[in-house]
């Protein structure tokens, strides 16, 4: 997929069509593939993704205070922290299917960066970058507020699953252990299949680029399970 054919696609999803579409068309280049193209021919998401961490934390921070009056300083803190880590935008990109439309270059194409959370993440905040600069704030906050902040608590459990999943199993008294199940891929790209063992009976399964994400997915999985029983 070319830059072009990538951001309009892209726009597609967002139901937004920018006034300057290189806005958009930079917030997906990776610096492995501007470095790949002609001297000044092409620039990266850096920059934006600077812009757009700052409108994220803006936006988020706008957000609970406005509907939390009750909470303190401190909590609002922890809570806007687990929004805008990495693995939470991660998350939240996977509605978009962000990783399809990043243009990367071929190294970094064919050692995984499509997949990787660090760069899916970095693009995220680029993309709200771009909706800054092209439609103002109110349109970033648009969609920080579809994409982030939409069902927050279940993004923010995702991000806490191993911890919640230990805590959950530890009150019941009981043990908690993952196993590896499957791993697949070139050396460079491996997939990781991870169960998530309680009292010796497989509850779910994660697949992940990584085997900690793996078990992440795994322990996401078991807790929606384990409480939808318990409901």
């Amino acid at each position: 997929m070319n830059l072009e054919n990538a951001a309009a696609e892209l726009e597609k999803k967002l139901g937004y069509s920018f006034k300057n579409p290189e806005y958009l068309e930079r917030a997906l280049t990776h610096s492995s593939f501007a470095n790949e193209q002609k001297p000044g021919k092409a620039y990266d998401y850096e920059r934006l993704e600077f812009l757009g961490d700052a409108v994220l934390e803006l936006s988020v921070s706008d957000h609970l205070y406005k509907t939390m009056p009750g909470q303190r300083e401190g909590d609002m803190t922890k809570l806007r922290a687990s929004l805008v880590c990495e693995p939470t935008l991660a998350f939240c990109a996977k509605a978009l299917e962000l990783n399809r439309y990043i243009l990367l270059g071929k190294g970094e194409e064919q050692t995984g960066g499509r997949n990787r959370d660090s760069i899916v993440s970095d693009v995220f905040e680029a993309v709200i970058g771009a909706l800054y600069l092209d439609g103002g704030l109110e349109k970033a906050k648009s969609f920080v507020d579809e994409y982030v902040l939409n069902d927050m608590y279940n993004k923010i459990e995702f991000v806490d699953s191993k911890t919640n999943l230990q805590e959950f199993v530890q009150d019941k008294g009981l043990e908690l252990r993952y196993e590896l199940v499957s791993e697949s891929g070139p050396a460079h790209d491996r997939e990781y299949k991870v169960a998530a063992i309680i009292a010796d009976r497989e509850i779910s399964e994660g697949v992940g680029k990584s085997k900690k994400h793996a078990e992440q997915e795994a322990a996401y999985a078991a807790l929606r399970k384990l409480k939808s029983e318990e409901a």
